[in-house]
């Protein structure tokens, strides 16, 4: 918790500290440094700590239109701070005059976002509100929070996702298989790689990885510092996935967890045994692995 609370206010400092041109050491936080926004972070942090969140998603950002005073003056929405800490952060103003997000809120939203799309597919089990103390015409000035489990790999669908490639080829084997064990531990959705030829009539490796629009900076830099390219193309592009869920079935060879596949609908699409449960089993009782795999899909399921 603490260490995150850090993290966020390196950020605030950052990026005043890029805005003023000044070393981060002689930062002066001004409003963000005030009681209320401490308060606001590191209860932000232990909120989430606390909760046992592992995953945050925010819808896009509404930062508001106008202009507001601050310490150095009087500035247009977003502010300098705001719109520095919300750089790759999906964004939008409206015909809502006022300032909707601060430096404070969009260096925690930043930095504890993973994901910024509309509500995904999940259980809601709590609801959450937050009021503003200010009135907007037409406008309820309400920050609302859903607690729940996310339906297992059911991004909202169709969804849009971020490509990136690099062609690669003065790079090991290893190294490669490194990187992708980073890149999904880093929660990269999807990394494979492709034999290409190059310039100079050399073998090299087209690099694809699949990320979301929100880490596609920290994404890139990973590329850059695992491997030796100089350079990387990303783009964005449109996707659709099955809604996917897992249950037990009972088989003579034991229980076997089965992957099912349904559409938007909840028909079920396809069903797919998993290859390790099927593994084990087939060599605790001897028998073909393709045998425990037919009997896991006439399995009955024991609805868990």
């Amino acid at each position: 918790m603490k260490a995150r609370a850090l993290e966020i206010f390196e950020r605030i400092g950052e990026a005043e500290s890029k805005i003023h041109n000044i070393p981060l050491e002689t930062v002066h936080f001004h409003e963000v440094g005030a009681i209320d926004s401490i308060v606001d972070i590191v209860g932000s942090c232990i909120a989430i700590e606390a909760l046992g969140i592992e995953q945050v998603v925010s819808s896009p950002i509404h930062v508001g239109s106008g202009s507001f005073k601050c310490a150095h003056g009087t500035y247009p929405v977003p502010g300098p701070a705001t719109a520095a800490l919300l750089r790759g952060v999906p964004s939008y103003a409206k015909d809502i005059v006022g300032e909707l997000a601060t430096p404070t809120g969009a260096a925690i939203v930043a930095n504890l976002t993973s994901d910024f799309r509309q509500l995904p597919l999940m259980k809601i089990e709590r609801v959450g509100y937050g009021a503003g103390t200010r009135d907007f015409p037409k406008f309820p000035n309400v920050l609302r929070a859903f607690i729940g489990e996310l339906v297992e790999d059911a991004d909202a669908t169709p969804a849009t996702v971020t490509v990136i490639e690099a062609t690669i080829d003065d790079l090991s084997g290893e190294v490669f298989g490194h990187l992708m064990q980073r890149a999904l531990e880093a929660g990269a959705l999807e990394i494979f790689y492709q034999p290409v030829q190059m310039k100079k009539n050399r073998p090299g490796v087209l690099l694809t990885l699949l990320c979301h629009n929100s880490d596609r900076e920290r994404m890139a830099q990973l590329i850059f510092t695992e491997t030796t390219t100089v350079g990387i193309r990303y783009r964005e592009e449109r996707r659709q996935i099955l809604v996917r869920r897992k249950e037990k079935v009972r088989t003579p060879y034991g229980l076997i967890s089965v992957k099912i596949a349904c559409d938007e609908q909840g028909r079920v699409i396809n069903r797919h045994p998993e290859f390790e449960d099927c593994r084990r089993a087939a060599e605790v009782h001897q028998v073909a692995l393709r045998v425990v795999q037919l009997a896991a899909l006439q399995g009955e399921s024991t609805g868990s």
